[in-house]
C-alpha cells in the first residue's frame, strides 16, 4: 500500500500525540532536582563547568563512587530551540552504577545559534568532559540530542580524532537522522534551516567513522516518522559497514522512553554500556 506523510506538524508533535504530554518536561524537573541534590550531598557532582564561552556552554559532571571506568555523555533534546541541562541530571543513575562518569551538557538553542553551531558547540562539550575522564567515551542522546550524538561519530565532526577514536557506542533514543522532512513542518521554522544545512547535518546523508557501534532506541508508541527515523540511520549506516542495530520498546512514547537510564539494570543502560 502507498503511504504518504500529508499532516507534517501531527507526525513531529510529540506532545500532541502523547495523552497528558503537556505534562512534559515538568515530570523530570524533581526527580532531577533530588538526584542533584543527593550527589552534591556525596560531593560527586561537579556544577555548572565551562566547555566554552557562551552561556549556556556548561556542563555537569557526575561521578561514580571510586575511579571512572570511563565517560558517558548524554546530550538533551527539545528540537535544538527547547531545554537545559537541569531536566535530564537523575537520567546519570543507571550508568553511575556501573562505574561510568555522566556528563550532562547544555547548549546555545535556535534561532540564536544554528544547527552546525550546535554540533560545533557539542563537540567542545564532549572534548571538555572528555579531557577530565580517562577511558572510552559513551554518547547518548534524545530527540535532537541523538541527532547530535550521532553527528559526532560522522567523518569531519567537530571532534578531535583522539576524542572520536576512543567512542566505544552510542545510541541514541528517538533520534532525528535525516534533517531534510523537517523543511515541511511549521514547528521547525524557526531553525532557520535551508536545503545545504539539512544535508550537511544529516548523519543519514555523512559517513562515519569505521569503528562506529551504533544502537537507535525508540518507543513503540512514537509517531510514524521518530519510528522511521529511527529505524533509518540503521540500516542506512549498515550498509556502510557500521555495526548497527534498531530497537522498538514496546508500550512507550517519545519521553518515557528515556527513562530507562534511571536503571542500572534496563536493556537501554545495558546496551549503552555493551552488557546486552
Amino acid at each position: 500500500m502507498l503511504q504518504r506523510v500529508t499532516d507534517w506538524a501531527s507526525v513531529y508533535d510529540n506532545t500532541g500525540n502523547i495523552a497528558d504530554g503537556t505534562a512534559w518536561p515538568g515530570r523530570w524537573v524533581e526527580p532531577a532536582r533530588a538526584f542533584r541534590e543527593a550527589m552534591q550531598a556525596e560531593g560527586r557532582a561537579n556544577m555548572g563547568l565551562a566547555y566554552g564561552p557562551g552561556p549556556r556552554n556548561r556542563f555537569d559532571l557526575f561521578m561514580p563512587k571510586g575511579a571512572p571506568r570511563g565517560l558517558v555523555v548524554y546530550i538533551h533534546g527539545g528540537f535544538w530551540m527547547q531545554s537545559d541541562r537541569s531536566y535530564w541530571s537523575h537520567l546519570a543513575a543507571g550508568p553511575l552504577v556501573h562505574g561510568l562518569a555522566v556528563a550532562v551538557p547544555e547548549y546555545s538553542l535556535c534561532p540564536t545559534i544554528r544547527i552546525s553551531g550546535i554540533t560545533v558547540e557539542i563537540g567542545a562539550a564532549i572534548t571538555a568532559a572528555a579531557s577530565m575522564v580517562a577511558g572510552p567515551i559513551r554518547l547518548v542522546g534524545h530527540s535532537a540530542g541523538g541527532h547530535l550524538a550521532n553527528r559526532m561519530a560522522c567523518i569531519g565532526a567537530p571532534l578531535p580524532r583522539e576524542m572520536q577514536a576512543r567512542i566505544a557506542r552510542i545510541v541514541s533514543i528517538s533520534g532525528l537522522h535525516d534533517l531534510r522532512p523537517l523543511l515541511c513542518v511549521p514547528q521547525c521554522e524557526p531553525l532557520g534551516l535551508d536545503e545545504a544545512e539539512a544535508a550537511a547535518e544529516s548523519p543519514a546523508l555523512l559517513r562515519p567513522v569505521p569503528e562506529t557501534r551504533l544502537t537507535c532506541w525508540a518507543g513503540g508508541a512514537e509517531t510514524s516518522e521518530f519510528r522511521r527515523q529511527n529505524a533509518l540511520l540503521a540500516n542506512i549506516w549498515l550498509g556502510l559497514g557500521t555495526a548497527t542495530e534498531a530497537v522498538e520498546e514496546a508500550g512507550l512514547h517519545h519521553f518515557d522512553i528515556v527513562d530507562g537510564l534511571t536503571d542500572a539494570g534496563h536493556p537501554l543502560v545495558q546496551k549503552l554500556l555493551d552488557l546486552g
